[in-house]
This record gives C-alpha cells, structure tokens and sequence, in this order.
C-alpha cells in the first residue's frame, strides 16, 4: 500500500530478460534498510525487490512479469537505461496519509495530449481508455506515474491536472511532454463505489424479473 507521494526519483541502470524483465534501479534509498521482498512502487508500478547492493551508487533490482508489462507504460518500450522514474516506499503503519491510497496495481495507460503553463504551474491534459473514463471524477484523486495528483476537469475520455512547482522538481513530472504514455490507478474508493452501483443495479433487476 502506498500514499502516491513521491520520496526519490530513481534512474534505470539495467534491464534484461531473464524470462521475466529484470530491471536494476539506482536511488538514494540505503540498500541496508531495504528487505528483500519488500515493495516498492516504481513509477506507480508496485513491484517486489530481488537484489539490493551498492556500487558506484546504491541500487535495487526488481523482477517483471509479462503480464505488469502488458499492462503499464512498460509494454510501450518508455523504460530504458537512463530513464527517470519515480519511487515510493511501502506505507508502513503510523505514517502519514498525505495522498490518497494506492495500491500499485496500474489500471491502465494514459496518454497526454496537451500542456500549458499557468503562472508557475503547468496544466497537463490525459486521454484514457474508455474503460477507465467513468471512473475519474473532478475534484477525484487518481495516481500518474505513482504520483497522487487531483483531478480538475472531466470531458469524455479526458481529464486535465495542475502541477505545482514543488511537483514538478520532487518527482518527474518535471520531464513530462505531450505523447508521454503514463501509468494510471484509478481511486480504489471509485472503484468500489462503481462495482457497488453495477451490484445494486443487477439486483433490481432480478427482484424485478
């Protein structure tokens, strides 16, 4: 479980095919303090770390089913050695909530499709799939990239967010541009809240049938 606020931008070192994806990550986060099978969301991706060791930098490593890369940004070829990504470490019980929660577990890509700058924030709009639409709502909360970002405006498929300075500089959003492909974790709460409504709805219609 995490909170979609971002405590380090790591950088892709490695990657291999090992049957799965291997992919070795360099951070600030110390080695020493990182179990192995601990979780750690990677660009929203929440994946289980392997290896653990220091180099010329410290680093991380985490395997890749084909199934996560189907279905995240990685399917689109977007990691590569050099890459920025953001990380965040599992939440552990007594931490703060300054997000929402997010579990890591990536519903869909988004694709942007438009930025200005507004004063010194940036508006950012997304396209999603249409499966997806109906579950962002104005004023929502949904995680890109594993960040925890509020949600503006809703129009069909699409969805603007505003980017402060400090978002940009703490994460990478700062690298973003247009065609970007992102990770996309719809709020959990707005999921539960459609599945209960689809619930509710076939119920009515079998007591009615």
């Amino acid at each position: 479980m995490f909170t979609g606020i971002i405590t380090d931008i790591g950088e892709i070192l490695d990657l291999r095919q090992e049957g799965d994806l291997r992919a070795r990550i360099g951070t600030s986060y110390d080695p020493a303090g990182i179990d192995i099978g601990a979780s750690i969301a990677c660009d929203g991706v929440c994946l289980t770390v392997i290896a653990t060791g220091t180099d010329t930098r410290n680093w991380f490593e985490v395997q890749i089913s084909a199934e996560t890369v189907d279905k995240t940004n990685l399917g689109r070829n977007v990691w590569r050695p050099g890459r920025r990504i953001n990380l965040e470490r599992a939440l552990k019980v007594g931490d703060e909530l300054g997000g929402h929660i997010v579990s890591g577990h990536v519903d869909g890509v988004a694709e942007i499709t438009a930025m200005r700058d507004e004063g010194g924030s940036t508006r950012l709009t997304f396209r999603v799939p249409a499966a997806l639409a109906g579950f962002i709502a104005p004023k929502g909360s949904v995680s890109l990239n594993g960040t925890s970002l509020t949600v503006n405006e809703v129009a069909g498929d699409s969805f603007g967010v505003n980017l402060i300075p400090h978002t940009k500089t703490a994460t990478t959003w700062g690298d973003a541009k247009v065609g970007d492909a992102v990770n996309l974790e719809i709020d959990t709460l707005a999921r539960y809240v459609a599945r209960m409504t689809e619930w509710s709805a076939s119920l009515n219609s079998a007591l009615k049938a």
